[in-house]
């Protein structure tokens, strides 16, 4: 049986299970014959067709109307461990084969979905651009010559091409935001600590949030909903309502015009223009703010010395194998061992400043609406500029977890 025009969103797939169109072993066998049939880019290691349905099988055992995920096939970034594939980080010499899924993996599996295998990404999660990896750069769904966007970048394209009903991400300066904006799917970035790092390689420790790529709203919140909770095992991790009441949203605020930055892009400047004509045509009252506090707390992230934290996390390779490292990833995280303590404590006190004028904005809007990106640029552009123009990408994303805010991107 071929399902090949099948969509994978849930409503779709757990209609198909009630009605007994197909089964989990039958959409296994699809999603193996998209990844196959694919870029051989998007993913580092898939499961065993073995594996796969065996797992598939197990399911088919059970009362589906019990597991919210029922047969529900998803993608894992591969710096999040699932038991007994590959860990690699995009980084072959560093790969190890965990025995535990990350705590997130374990939550979805107990809610009835299948991990499918590990995608690609910019080397230990370092790049907003998804070409910095040995395993090469997967192309954009919808041209490959366009960047996917990073880090995150086989776990978006993954859902994009319908390879997999969503996927897992990590953000810690728009890893989970701008390939969502690049590859038009639904990007939840949580708030920090929402979702549990415990078996998450970490990028930059005390910012990194797990994310989730998506088709739809509905599916990010169903995914979200089983992943989220809390975690002994992970310091950093954090309870909130998911359940609690808000007022329905009146006030976005927009960055002042000298503040928006589109990098000569004018199709992207006039999409923006367009997207906050629309929402104010649908009755949101729209307010212009002083995007300089953001702007600020972004530059810190790799301008100071959270990049020492990056360090922090593969201190070893750098110590004693750093040639085992991207070009571009080593060049960035070197510089994390130029900070001092004093430098640090400077920034801190810096950031917790600005953090208080940005909470101050933010009290007289709903929300923010500011571009993903600024533009998108070639594979081959990033190749000849890999460093600025990556810095370009983050913009709009770099002061997020810093000033531990939340992000939707749809």
């Amino acid at each position: 049986m071929t399902h090949q025009d099948l969509s994978f969103d849930f409503a779709t797939l757990a209609e198909g299970y009630r009605n007994g169109d197909f089964s989990p072993s039958d959409i296994i066998r699809e999603t193996l014959r998209r990844i196959e049939s694919g870029d051989s880019k998007i993913w580092i290691t898939v499961d065993t067709e073995k594996n796969l349905l065996e797992a598939a099988a197990r399911l088919e055992g059970e009362d589906a109307s019990k597991l919210p995920l029922y047969g529900i096939p998803f993608a894992v970034k591969d710096n999040i461990d699932v038991a007994n594939l590959p860990t690699t980080a995009a980084c072959p010499d560093y790969k190890y084969f965990p025995e535990n899924d990350a705590t997130v993996v374990t939550r979805l599996r107990a809610a009835g979905a299948i991990p499918i295998g590990k995608t690609n990404l910019d080397q230990f999660a370092t790049g907003l651009v998804g070409t910095r990896s040995p395993y090469g750069a997967p192309g954009n769904a919808f041209d490959p010559d366009y960047l996917s966007g990073g880090s995150s970048s086989g776990s978006a394209v993954s859902v994009a091409l319908g390879q997999v009903s969503f996927s897992l991400g990590t953000d810690t300066a728009g890893s989970g935001r701008v390939p969502a904006c690049f590859n038009n799917l639904v990007g939840l970035k949580p708030t920090r600590g929402l979702l549990s790092c415990s078996g998450v390689i970490p990028a930059c420790r005390s910012l990194d949030c797990v994310s989730i790529f998506s088709l739809n709203v509905a599916d990010a919140q169903a995914a979200f909903r089983e992943a989220a909770g809390e975690d002994p095992q992970d310091p950093y991790a954090r309870s909130a309502p998911l359940d609690s009441a808000s007022a329905p949203y009146a006030t976005f605020g927009v960055p002042e015009p000298t503040q928006l930055r589109f990098f000569g892009d004018e199709s992207y400047q006039e999409a923006y223009l367009q997207a906050v004509a629309r929402l104010e045509s649908l009755g949101y009252r729209k307010q212009v703010i002083d995007f300089e506090p953001f702007l600020a707390a972004a530059r810190l992230l790799y301008e100071g010395p959270w990049v020492a934290e990056r360090y922090w996390a593969i201190q070893d390779i750098i110590r004693n194998a750093p040639e085992i490292l991207h070009p571009t990833t080593r060049a960035i995280i070197e510089n994390g061992a130029n900070y001092s303590s004093v430098d640090t404590f400077d920034a801190i006190y810096k950031l917790q400043a600005l953090k208080k004028v940005a909470d101050a904005a933010m009290e007289s809007v709903d929300f923010l609406a500011t571009p993903t990106a600024g533009t998108h640029y070639t594979i081959a552009e990033v190749e000849a500029d890999p460093i600025a123009l990556n810095s370009n990408l983050g913009y709009y994303t770099n002061f997020m977890n810093l000033l531990d805010m939340s992000f939707n991107y749809s």
